[in-house]
């Protein structure tokens, strides 16, 4: 018996369809390599009695031809099946090879790649649409479900489809990737004996990309992991970063161009910066973009606090991408000791900075529940610029955190080998970025300096004064 790590929530929705006496159409969507397929398979792998496949950029003829290779197989036919001529027969064929083996339990057609089959002028979201409305919803022992790498086409075409498919979907499960707690349990599982350090360091690379994790091993420090996989001419990740944006979006040069400027910033860009600098029009096309990217999990928007959404941030939260920009692009794999030489190099700590910082972010969550805030916080980011000229000093705190007890944990996340050491220096810096957002959101609230680090905050003379809570990174690895 084939097991999974974490997906607690999402197993138990499959499950309850399964049992369910009613027709299901289950729309499951998220990024590549996230696991979708192989979770699917698993926990429906006694019940799926047809399974296609959508072909990327394939053409109306050669999906049709994949789909009666399909149906061939699923009915036992010895002799090949004449392809479909279009998709109003394909799923016609379907519906006749499904009628009779409805009757003893819960079957499931799974179309996998869901948006690869629709392709332009080939009428099948319409053929789709007009057998699950006319046969298929009307069949209780049938779940059918959908799956998709981009979630924004998933969204925009079956979630919130305003046409045959308008309020169709009985189940949706987006599965994200793993936290770190999920991740941790998948290393586990495959006898990984790391500790949380190197984990975390793992996961500023991969994400929670439980394909990306399957290179760890149990024979591998994080450095070797990263060597092998990122650095070698066989690396799994060689080549990954322009095969993810062009199997994800259409036209995807412009959300290669923001994930570009977004990795050059480090500290996030505005709407109408990233318009300038990727050269991007104004109107609905940017919006697309951005909307798009946000939903698929490569980007995050924050609004500042006390802004509204048009001054909203843009921050690329993607750990590999971030990782890929910084040490892969335009560096020919294959070299000795890659990761060993990248390790010294001052880049290092800015690249540190920037993915323990989109980590945190991805985990709020586990941060509140450590700092112990209720629900009903509100969480934020916030920069000031001063004008050119001005003798005045820019501030920036990434994660402010509003709460309903009058208190705002203004949070400085830090990525460090051992316990953060606050000096004279970095003592000023923090109450220079008080000062400043004193001054220009005169709150009336106490605020609380937060440090979330690694190994915790060393106790000094300046921790004393001006840290009010701390965090280290085992709060990151609760699992909720």
């Amino acid at each position: 018996m084939i097991t999974i790590s974490g997906r607690e929530t999402e197993i138990a929705i499959l499950q309850e369809l399964l049992k369910s006496k009613t027709a299901d159409l289950l729309a499951v969507y998220g990024r590549r390599r996230v696991g979708k397929t192989y979770m699917i398979q698993t926990c429906l792998q006694e019940h799926i009695i047809f399974h296609l496949t959508g072909m990327y950029q394939a053409g109306l003829k050669e999906q049709l031809q994949q789909f009666s290779i399909v149906l061939q197989n699923a009915t036992g036919s010895a002799l090949a099946l004449k392809p479909p001529a279009n998709w109003i027969e394909a799923f016609s064929a379907l519906q006749a090879h499904l009628t009779p083996l409805l009757q003893k339990k819960k079957l499931a057609v799974f179309l996998d790649e869901f948006p690869w089959l629709d392709g332009r002028k080939s009428g099948f979201l319409s053929a789709f649409e007009h057998f699950w409305n006319n046969w298929a919803s009307r069949q209780p022992q049938l779940l059918v479900v959908v799956c998709g790498s981009s979630a924004s086409w998933m969204l925009r075409n079956i979630i919130n489809n305003k046409g045959g498919l308008h309020n169709r979907i009985t189940a949706k499960i987006p599965l994200a990737p793993f936290t770190l707690a999920e991740t941790e349990a998948y290393l586990r599982s495959t006898g990984c004996k790391l500790d949380r350090y190197q984990i975390l360091q793992i996961y500023m690379v991969f994400g929670g990309i439980p394909h990306y994790l399957k290179t760890v091993g149990k024979d591998k420090s994080a450095a070797q992991v990263i060597e092998r996989t990122c650095f070698s001419k066989q690396g799994l990740l060689t080549g990954e970063f322009d095969n993810l944006y062009s199997s994800l979006f259409e036209l995807a040069d412009n959300h290669v161009k923001v994930v570009r400027a977004l990795g050059a910033s480090g500290k996030g860009l505005t709407r109408q910066e990233l318009i300038t600098i990727c050269g991007l029009s104004s109107g609905g096309r940017a919006t697309i973009v951005l909307d798009e990217m946000e939903k698929s999990g490569f980007i995050q928007q924050t609004i500042p606090y006390g802004k509204v959404s048009k001054d909203a941030i843009y921050r690329l939260i993607d750990e590999f991408s971030i990782f890929y920009l910084k040490f892969m692009d335009k560096r020919k794999p294959g070299g000795k000791d890659n990761w060993a030489k990248i390790s010294e190099e001052p880049s290092y700590i800015t690249w540190c900075g920037i993915a323990f910082e989109a980590v945190c972010l991805k985990h709020i969550d586990q941060i509140m529940h450590g700092l112990k805030i209720r629900k009903g916080a509100e969480t934020s980011a916030w920069r000031f610029v001063p004008a050119k000229g001005s003798k005045k000093k820019g501030a920036q705190i990434d994660l402010i955190i509003d709460r309903k007890d009058l208190i705002i944990n203004l949070c400085e996340m830090k990525f460090y080998n051992k316990p953060f050491t606050i000096d004279k220096k970095y003592a000023e810096v923090l109450k220079q970025k008080t000062d400043v957002f004193t001054e220009k959101i005169k709150p009336r609230k106490t605020l609380f300096i937060t440090m979330i680090t690694t190994y915790g905050v060393t106790d000094n003379e300046y921790a004393d004064q001006l840290v009010q809570q701390q965090l280290d990174m085992n709060a990151l690895f609760k699992l909720l």
